[in-house]
C-alpha cells in the first residue's frame, strides 16, 4: 500500500485543493457573477457531455488499465495502446452523422421546458468527446503509474480557469453567454495538455494494428460502455431530468448542494486513481489473498477520512447557506440525500475496480442498467411532485440500491468482504459527534462560526479514531508526522 497511500495523499491534496477553489466558484461567483440561469445552463452542458461522455470514450480508458499489464512485450504494448486511442475515432464518425440525422428532434425534446437550452446543444458532443480523450490520455499515464498530473488537470486546472473566466464575466470582458463557450474550450485545452504529458511519459508509437485478443478486448469494451454510462448517468441523470420538468434555474439550486455533497466523494476518487490499476494487477496475477487485504484497507481508510469530510459539510450546512443567495437555501435537505447516498459508496473500498476487473462484470452490468431505469421511474414520479428534493430522493434510493447489489455481488460470487469491526465504530463515532455539534451554533458571523466549529469536529474526530485506531494505517500516517513535529 506504500505507492497507494503515496499517490492517494497526492491526489487527496490536489482533488480538495480543487474542491476548495470550485466552492469559491459554485457557492459565490456563479451564482452572483453568471446568475441562476446561465450557471445552471453550464452545468446542464457540462453534465449532459458527462453522460454521454461514455460512449465516445468506447470505455477504452477502462480497457487500458485492465489489459495494459497483460501484455508482456514493448511492441504488444505499443499496439494496444494505438488501438485505445484509434478505435474511438472510428465511433465518433457515426455517432456525429446520427446525430445531425436526428438534430431537430433531438433539440425539441431537450428545449421543450427551457428554450434557452437550444443555443448550446451542439456544445455537447463538442465536450464530451474532450472528456473521453482526456480520460483516455489520463490512463495512458496511470498505467505507467502517474496519476497525480492528470488528477491535477482534472481537479485544479480546469476549476483555476473557470474561476478566471467568471472573473472576465464581471469585469465585462465576456458575457454569461460567451462563459459557457470558454467553459467547453477549457476542456479541450486540457485535453490537449494531458495529451501531451501522456506522451511524455510514454512516447507514442502508433501502429494500425489489431491487438490478437481484440475479441477479448471488444466485448469488454461493449460493456463497460454501458457500465460507464450507468455510473455516469446516476451521478448527473438527475440535472437533465430536472430539464424536462421545471424551470432551468433549479438545476443551478440543486448543483450548489450536489456539489457540496460530493466533496465526500473526493478521497475515493482521489485513491481509486491509483488502486485501480493495482486491483487489475492483482486480480491479473490471482493474489486473492492480497486483494482481500487492499479491499478491507481502503474500505476503511476512504471510511474515515470521507466520514470526517461528511461530518464537517453535515454540522456546517446552515451557516453554510447563508453565505449564498436564499433563493439556494431549498438544498440543504438534497445536500444530507445525496452526501449520504455518496458515504456509503465511500466506504464500500474499491469495490468498482475489483467489478470491472473479473469475470463477473456483465451480470452487475445488467442490474446497473436496471438501475438507471428506476433511477428515470422514480425521478418522473418525484421531481414533479417535490422539485429538486424529490430528485434527490430518487438518487439516494437509486444510488443505495445499487451500491448494495454491488457489495452483495462481490461477497457472494468472489468472497472479498470489506467490512470488519471497525466500520461499526467508525459510523457510530461519526453519528455521535454529529448530533453533539449538528445543533451547536455559534451566534457570529458565518464564515467565522464555520471555521471554529470545524477545528473543535476536527481535534474531537481525529482523537477518538487515533484513540481507538479505527484504521491503524491513518494511525501510522498520524505516528509520522507527530516524529516530524517532535523532531
Amino acid at each position: 500500500m506504500g505507492i497507494v497511500l503515496n499517490q492517494s495523499l497526492k491526489n487527496t491534496i490536489i482533488t480538495y485543493l480543487g474542491f476548495g477553489v470550485g466552492a469559491i466558484n459554485t457557492l459565490y461567483l456563479y451564482p452572483v457573477f453568471l446568475g441562476a440561469t446561465y450557471y445552471a445552463v453550464t452545468n446542464y452542458v457540462l453534465s449532459a457531455a458527462n453522460v454521454i461522455m461514455p460512449l465516445f470514450a468506447i470505455g477504452m480508458q477502462n480497457t487500458l488499465v485492465k489489459y495494459y499489464s497483460q501484455y508482456k512485450t514493448e511492441e504488444e504494448r505499443d499496439r494496444f495502446m494505438s488501438f485505445t486511442v484509434l478505435f474511438p475515432l472510428l465511433l465518433c464518425i457515426p455517432l456525429g452523422l446520427i446525430g445531425l440525422f436526428y438534430f431537430d428532434t433531438i433539440v425539441y425534446f431537450v428545449t421543450k421546458k427551457n428554450p434557452i437550452v437550444k443555443e448550446f446543444i451542439w456544445l455537447i458532443p463538442f465536450v464530451g468527446i474532450c472528456m473521453a480523450y482526456f480520460e483516455i490520455f489520463y490512463a495512458w499515464a496511470r498505467v505507467h503509474m502517474h496519476s497525480v498530473f492528470g488528477n491535477f488537470i482534472k481537479e485544479v486546472g480546469l476549476r483555476i480557469f473557470s474561476f478566471f473566466a467568471t472573473i472576465a464575466v464581471y469585469f465585462g470582458y465576456i458575457s454569461p453567454i460567451e462563459f459557457v463557450y470558454v467553459t467547453a474550450g477549457l476542456y479541450f485545452l486540457a485535453l490537449l495538455i494531458t495529451m501531451l504529458y501522456a506522451f511524455r511519459i510514454k512516447k507514442p508509437n502508433f501502429q494500425f494494428v489489431i491487438p490478437d485478443n481484440v475479441k477479448e478486448i471488444l466485448e469488454y469494451t461493449f460493456y463497460i460502455i454501458l457500465s460507464g454510462s450507468v455510473a455516469n448517468l446516476l451521478l448527473d441523470g438527475d440535472k437533465l431530468m430536472l430539464n424536462q420538468y421545471m424551470k432551468i434555474d433549479n438545476i443551478a439550486y440543486y448543483s450548489v448542494a450536489t456539489y457540496i455533497a460530493l466533496v465526500i466523494s473526493v478521497p475515493s476518487r482521489a485513491m481509486h486513481q491509483i488502486v485501480y490499476p493495482i486491483t487489475a494487477k492483482l486480480m491479473h496475477e490471482d493474489k486473492h489473498d492480497e486483494l482481500n487485504s487492499l479491499y478491507k484497507k481502503t474500505s476503511i481508510n476512504l471510511q474515515v477520512v470521507g466520514g470526517f469530510v461528511m461530518l464537517c459539510i453535515f454540522v456546517n450546512i446552515n451557516q453554510l447557506y447563508e453565505l449564498v443567495p436564499k433563493a439556494y437555501s431549498g438544498g440543504i435537505v438534497v445536500v444530507f440525500m445525496i452526501g449520504l447516498s455518496k458515504y456509503f459508496d465511500l466506504i464500500l473500498g474499491n469495490n468498482n475496480a475489483i467489478i470491472f476487473n473479473s469475470k463477473y462484470y456483465r451480470m452487475v452490468l445488467f442490474l446497473g442498467l436496471f438501475l438507471v431505469f428506476l433511477t428515470v421511474v422514480l425521478n418522473m414520479f418525484f421531481i414533479p411532485r417535490f422539485g429538486i428534493t424529490g430528485s434527490a430522493f430518487a438518487t439516494l434510493l437509486s444510488i443505495t440500491l445499487y451500491s448494495l447489489a454491488k457489495l452483495m455481488f462481490v461477497v457472494k460470487r468472489m468472497d472479498l468482504y470489506p467490512f470488519s469491526k471497525q466500520t461499526v465504530w467508525s459510523i457510530l463515532l461519526t453519528a455521535g459527534l454529529f448530533f453533539a455539534f449538528y445543533f451547536w451554533e455559534f451566534p457570529m458571523y458565518p464564515l467565522v462560526a464555520i471555521a471554529l466549529k470545524s477545528i473543535l469536529v476536527t481535534i474531537a474526530y481525529w482523537y477518538l479514531n487515533y484513540k481507538f485506531t479505527i484504521s491503524p494505517e491513518i494511525n501510522g500516517v498520524i505516528d509520522g508526522l507527530l516524529r516530524k513535529i517532535k523532531k
